[in-house]
């Protein structure tokens, strides 16, 4: 059987531009330990179809599922969690792929 990577797309409103730059410089540092890489990260220029009610998009590759759930479930990570929520809004999905 062949394993897949996982990706963590996140969907971001930022509310406090300050927080936010705070949050992103203290991300990597989190990721690095479960191989994740930072693929993409931009401001949405157009909504083709349907309703997309936030600004950016990040996505994160990572080796498989099981790495994806350590890393989000990881103490470091939660720790950032409070300021995350203080600097935007966000729906953080995980996908299988």
């Amino acid at each position: 059987m062949t394993q897949t990577s996982a990706c963590a797309i996140g969907h971001i409103t930022v509310k406090d531009a300050a927080k936010w730059a705070e949050y992103r410089s203290q991300v990597p540092a989190t990721l690095a330990p479960w191989g994740a890489e930072l693929l993409f990260r931009g401001t949405c220029s157009d909504v083709f179809a349907g309703t997309h009610t936030h600004t950016d998009t990040v996505v994160i590759r990572f080796p498989d599922v099981a790495t994806m759930r350590g890393w989000y479930q990881s103490e470091a990570y939660q720790a950032l969690i409070p300021l995350r929520e203080q600097a935007a809004d966000v729906l953080l999905l995980g996908f299988d792929g």
